[in-house]
């Protein structure tokens, strides 16, 4: 067993494996399910959840625990953070961020309401679209952050894109900035997606 957790890859195949064997045992378990439209909304909600909680949750560990902790790291460390170990959160970081709004759009659609969601629900009488919409909203802003300024700042500041010192600085600021952006974003944006499946 410990051979298995020393490695990040056995570890998220198991992990898998337990989960499709889950799904087979929830399947024949009971009466059974259909590979219908719900089967597919439920399939799309969890890939949803999954890749949310990848990326709110790197976003949360860059501004909690990375940004406030960096000035407080000897300088001849911080390679190491900015050569190794930032690139590869970055990676998932935005990945997770499409992954998202993806599945999150797909969702709204298989379950019908993407139209009234975008349109927060303008006219439909209904919170549900209204505090969804938000939330979607919301979730779609701070992916376009990440993709088209997080993103595109932290290559210059990381030095993956050779750019001037002054740029490096001011590149490294606007990443933090948006990304605070999006921290201020994230408690709405999960507050709305909640209420929408719990209060309404």
């Amino acid at each position: 067993m410990t051979s298995i957790l020393q490695s990040l890859s056995k570890t998220v195949h198991i992990s898998l494996a337990i989960a499709i064997l889950l799904l087979i045992g929830l399947h024949f378990g009971g009466d059974g399910f259909a590979f219908d439209r719900y089967f597919f909304s439920w399939l799309f909600r969890y890939l949803h959840v999954l890749t949310g909680i990848m990326w709110i949750g790197l976003l949360w560990y860059f501004n909690f625990v990375q940004i406030p902790s960096m000035p407080k790291i000897p300088d001849e460390q911080k390679p190491a953070i900015g050569k190794v170990i930032a690139p590869r959160a970055l990676f998932w970081f935005r990945w997770a961020a499409l992954g998202t709004v993806i599945t999150g759009l797909i969702v709204s659609y298989l379950n019908g309401y993407a139209h009234q969601a975008m349109t927060l629900g303008i006219g439909s009488g209904y919170g549900k679209n209204t505090a969804i919409g938000i939330g979607m909203w919301l979730g779609i802003i701070m992916a376009y952050n990440v993709w088209f300024v997080i993103w595109p700042n932290q290559k210059k500041a990381l030095g993956i894109i050779d750019c001037a010192p002054e740029e490096k600085a001011s590149s490294a600021k606007t990443a933090m900035i948006f990304s605070r952006i999006n921290t201020l974003f994230s408690f709405p944006m999960l507050l709305s997606m909640v209420a929408a499946q719990n209060l309404y």
